[in-house]
């Protein structure tokens, strides 16, 4: 791995919290296999007061997302009072992956005037979340300071379902996979290179 991907990764799983309670934090879709991982950080966040507003993308169930409903009640049930979740609404979209949430995420945070957003996904995900999330606000909202707080960790060689609900494995070998992923859109041109979303958060936390 190169030097400013490691660095990178390191700093996404250890990222600082804000210097006050964020504005929001937004839960990435998952697949079922793998929500108690973003629903266990939801009430940690709100447990430690970083932000009083969790949000779910409002859609019907797809692409292997159960839907924000299920999402929603299933937060309740994990502790996180019904108060603090709202919805992040989805629009018209009939598909879904982490590029559309991005981009629906930051423009939903610059037309409220946020200041401030946590950023959660599964851990096997946070890096691919946190980095599409900062190419999508360095385009459009490079004022907003994105802050990465990573999924609770779930069994390592469970196999479960990921990737629009099409992908089958143990979530050690997601791991994997997402890298791959990354480097594919990053030769695309969907993803910022790493040493963009390093000096993003150098200036962020400088």
């Amino acid at each position: 791995m190169m030097p400013d991907a490691f660095e990178l990764l390191i700093r996404v799983l250890c990222d600082r919290r804000p210097p006050a309670p964020a504005d929001a934090a937004y839960l990435y879709c998952t697949t079922t296999d793998n929500q108690m991982s973003v629903f266990r950080a939801a009430r940690n966040m709100v447990d430690q007061r970083l932000t009083k507003k969790i949000l779910v993308y409002q859609s019907a169930p797809m692409g292997g997302y159960p839907g924000g409903d299920q999402c929603k009640a299933g937060l309740q049930a994990a502790g996180v009072p019904a108060d603090h979740i709202c919805d992040l609404p989805s629009g018209e979209t009939d598909f879904i992956h982490t590029l559309i949430e991005s981009q629906t995420l930051v423009r939903y945070a610059k037309d409220q005037g946020m200041i401030s957003l946590l950023i959660t996904s599964p851990p096997f995900h946070q890096l691919r979340a946190f980095m599409t999330a900062v190419s999508v606000a360095l385009q459009i909202y490079p004022e907003l300071m994105i802050f990465s707080y990573p999924g609770s960790t779930l069994p390592w060689m469970e196999t479960v379902t990921h990737s629009q609900g099409t992908l089958q494995a143990p979530r050690r070998q997601l791991i994997k996979e997402e890298l791959i992923r990354i480097e594919a859109y990053q030769n695309k041109g969907d993803l910022a290179h790493f040493e963009s979303v390093l000096s993003y958060m150098n200036q962020r936390d400088g």
